[in-house]
């Protein structure tokens, strides 16, 4: 088990990939966007609520809806991380959480833990490439009970009001808007080598989460960073 005390903030990274799985995720929500969009698209076209995302994209591509399609399917298929994407993907997972099609299924030691570490005293945030409405949504619609997660959770960051997740100067911006806390007393997880080893260049704690799925890690990895392969093997979390 990894051994970690005291650590004040909890950091989680929630990975929305059409590849691979993420430190918290067991399905893919990209494939449900990309099956919702043309139906979207067609009622949905000049829908003032629609409207605003739809025109958040660059002029040529949304002079029609196949033009807007093309360039959404385009992105995607290249993991491009933009904002007026995530925006519209999180728009899209809406209307999915709301009839039922879409829950968040977490890995099944990740709520008990959460729940754990809230009890503890231990600050639970959350930093994504998805946008913070969208990763409000996925915690809000979980396969847990109760499924509204939210509560447990003290603020969301994303690469708008952050930055890059490979950058350490994102990690500091995020260290600096809770500055009661040091740097030393915060834990990053996530699958990402290059955001760990951002987070640390930070002065944070970080730990690699390898789940079943996840891409392949260096062989070397464990000289360099600590490995697990759950939330439950983190041994003690807190002062």
């Amino acid at each position: 088990m990894a051994e970690l005390a005291p650590v004040k903030v909890a950091l989680l990274d929630i990975v929305l990939r059409s590849k691979g799985l993420g430190v918290l995720l067991v399905i893919f929500f990209f494939p449900y966007a990309l099956e919702a969009l043309p139906e979207t698209l067609k009622s949905k076209w000049d829908d003032p609520e629609f409207v605003v995302y739809r025109d958040a994209f660059p002029e040529e591509h949304k002079a029609s809806p196949e033009a807007l399609h093309a360039h959404v399917r385009d992105l995607m298929a290249r993991d491009v991380k933009i904002s007026y994407l995530k925006a519209l993907q999180g728009y899209l997972w809406e209307s999915g959480y709301k009839s039922g099609q879409l829950k968040a299924p977490l890995f099944d030691d990740v709520p008990p833990r959460l729940r754990g570490w809230k009890q503890k005293g231990i600050e639970i945030m959350i930093y994504s490439s998805g946008s913070v409405p969208a990763q409000k949504l996925l915690f809000r619609y979980t396969n847990s009970e109760p499924a509204d997660l939210n509560p447990l959770i003290s603020d969301y960051f994303d690469t708008v009001n952050a930055g890059l997740k490979t950058e350490a100067s994102s990690y500091a911006k995020i260290a600096a808007a809770h500055d009661r806390y040091p740097p030393s007393s915060w834990l990053f997880l996530s699958d990402n080598v290059k955001e760990v080893e951002a987070a640390k260049a930070a002065g944070m704690k970080s730990f690699i989460v390898q789940r079943p799925g996840n891409s392949d890690l260096p062989s070397d990895i464990e000289t360099q960073h600590t490995v697990i392969s759950s939330f439950g093997d983190i041994s003690s979390v807190g002062a």
